[in-house]
């Protein structure tokens, strides 16, 4: 019985106990040092875990707050996570992997108007090796991208090339179908696309840039590497989208009207410098550039050196009245023309009289101006027209600048004919900055396609003193009122100016045919604050079947431009008859017999 007890109870669902095992049970549990080492184990494992959750939370968090604040930089970040780069080192054609130039600084008029700015592109390119039907994906590719011909995407499929540039710059739509064909091996990359919202307004001036974003014309290429940093600020230009398109509008109408091959103007303010407005025609668009030829990125204000015939017999007074050699009131014989070896200096609407210095101005006496300009001299002439800036390159912030066409001599014959605008070549935006310096009180300033900051001193150079630009004014006004820049005229905005017809030198010698009108103006004449020039290449006959002279065809251009423009500009009209303006502007004329006439 015993022994059966003791089996029921080891096998029994209750073993049996001793007598003391239940005041054992009531007893506390202690664990022995297996079972608390497990336990320690599992609570360490749930408190790692949960501070991993909440590290996540916060990396999420901070990413949700990123997105929020700063979306442009993740969007970039976020493309060339998905859509990988291709491998350092990769060719491209014949050339390495461009670097990529995404945050270019925009460009801008001066006031804020974007001239230049950069917006994200996808450019296609293949893993030549990965795609399966290299002829059929050149046909399909070739159907999506206009511009691409087909044996050239055939070609670069079939290269074998690990990385190769298929089309830079694609549309967002132009993507999306790329996309849809589904072809291996074709990916896309991040990069930024220059866009130019004005379009053809001031595509001589911005510039523009190649495929890789670099500048390679314009304010692009002279501030590329700022620009390339992506500074702060936009590079704000001294351009004015509204005179700019004023100018650009009427310089078309006037090319349409002359049936030139060519036409150019500025609008330039002769108290600091700064171009408003600079226009060359033809033109192109520097968002498609490929459109235009090649030609019509030719910059004729800045880059075309021209003679610029009798606008610079303005130079020419100033020199004579400055140096004391004439006055007001003196004169020259121009009775008959001058012989100089070979070369006869000839007037165009003669007089065949003894003129005085006004009349030779208001006249456009090439007789006159070159008896001035001997009696100044070689030397005398060469250094006035050195501080006015015209014997050297203009510092312009565009890389296409020309420096002058200086005489290989400069004798009595070359001053005689600089003296009324031959022998000598320069840009137009050399003639309007040197005309600003005789009319603003004798001051020359360098000019600028870059917005002064206010409050900053500009740096200035006395060429003549205030008493000879006075009477620089004074004659520029003559010539608006009383001959061949007439059409010039503005009521109320006291326009003074002077014509320039030049035959265009051709092999040597002059074509009587090939002419070139400028008109150069300034206003209020009383107090200058803008010189507007205007340039016509080879304008044609009218149905009058005239000479097409500056008086008929550049100065109507300059005569409709500058009440568009001087609202624009802060000047306002006035009473040309008011006693003030009249006498400021008033000239006597001293003729050979001493009889006073006054103007």
């Amino acid at each position: 019985m015993i022994g059966r007890a003791a089996r029921l109870g080891r096998r029994g669902r209750r073993p049996l106990a001793p007598a003391g095992a239940m005041a054992a049970r009531s007893a506390p549990i202690r664990l022995d040092g297996q079972t608390k080492a497990m336990l320690e184990f599992a609570r360490n494992r749930l408190v790692v875990s949960a501070a991993l959750f909440c590290l996540a939370f916060l990396v999420l968090g901070g990413r949700v707050m990123e997105l929020a604040l700063f979306p442009d930089g993740l969007e970039t970040r976020i493309a060339w996570r998905d859509r990988a780069p291709p491998p350092a080192g990769a060719e491209v054609g014949q050339n390495r992997v461009p670097p990529s130039h995404f945050g270019r600084a925009d460009i801008t008029d001066r006031n804020g108007v974007v001239l230049a700015t950069s917006l994200a592109a996808a450019s296609l390119y293949a893993d030549t090796r990965k795609v399966p039907d290299p002829v059929r994906a050149a046909s399909d590719l070739a159907t999506l991208l206009p511009g691409v011909r087909e044996a050239v995407l055939e070609r670069r499929l079939t290269s074998g090339r690990r990385f190769i540039w298929l089309r830079r710059k694609l549309t967002p739509n132009q993507q999306y179908r790329v996309n849809r064909l589904g072809i291996p091996g074709l990916e896309f990359r991040q990069e930024e696309r220059r866009v130019y919202p004005q379009g053809r307004l001031a595509g001589h001036v911005v510039g523009l840039t190649d495929a890789d974003g670099r500048g390679i014309a314009g304010i692009e290429k002279f501030f590329d590497r700022s620009l390339a940093r992506g500074v702060a600020r936009p590079v704000a230009l001294s351009l004015d989208v509204r005179v700019q398109h004023a100018l650009r509008e009427e310089l078309l109408a006037g090319l349409a009207r002359t049936r030139a091959i060519g036409a150019a103007g500025l609008v330039l303010d002769v108290l600091n410098g700064e171009v408003l407005a600079l226009v060359s025609l033809p033109d192109f668009d520097p968002n498609d550039v490929a459109a235009s030829p090649e030609r019509n990125r030719f910059n004729r204000v800045t880059l075309g050196a021209y003679e610029m015939g009798s606008t610079f017999k303005t130079f020419t007074a100033a020199m004579a009245l400055d140096a004391g050699v004439v006055s007001m009131t003196s004169g020259y014989d121009a009775t008959k023309p001058i012989r100089i070896s070979r070369f006869v200096i000839r007037d165009y609407h003669a007089k065949r009289r003894w003129l005085s210095v006004p009349e030779i101005f208001m006249y456009s006496s090439n007789i006159g101006a070159a008896k001035m300009a001997l009696d100044v001299g070689p030397e005398a002439q060469r250094r006035f027209l050195g501080r006015l800036g015209l014997l050297t390159r203009a510092e312009i912030e565009v890389p296409e600048s020309a420096p002058p066409l200086l005489p290989a001599r400069w004798h009595q014959t070359e001053t005689m004919t600089i003296g009324f605008g031959h022998g000598l070549a320069v840009t137009p935006l050399q003639l309007a900055s040197g005309v600003a310096a005789l009319v603003n009180g004798g001051l020359r300033v360098a000019p600028t396609l870059i917005r002064r900051e206010a409050g900053r001193p500009v740096v200035t150079q006395r060429v003549i003193r205030r008493h000879t630009s006075a009477q620089i004014r004074r004659l520029l006004r003559l010539v608006v009122e009383r001959t061949s820049g007439r059409q010039a005229n503005a009521p109320g905005y006291l326009v003074g100016g002077k014509t320039g017809t030049a035959e265009k030198s051709v092999r040597g010698g002059y074509d009587g045919n090939a002419l070139l009108s400028s008109f150069v103006a300034a206003f209020p004449i009383t107090a200058p604050r803008f010189v507007v020039l205007v340039l016509l290449d080879e304008p044609k006959p009218g149905a009058d079947g005239l000479r097409p002279t500056a008086g008929r065809t550049a100065a109507p251009v300059v005569g409709r431009l500058v009440p568009r423009i001087a609202p624009l500009l802060g000047v306002a009209p006035v009473d040309e008859d008011d006693a003030e303006i009249v006498e400021a502007l008033t000239v006597k004329i001293v003729a050979r017999e001493r009889k006073v006439a006054t103007f």
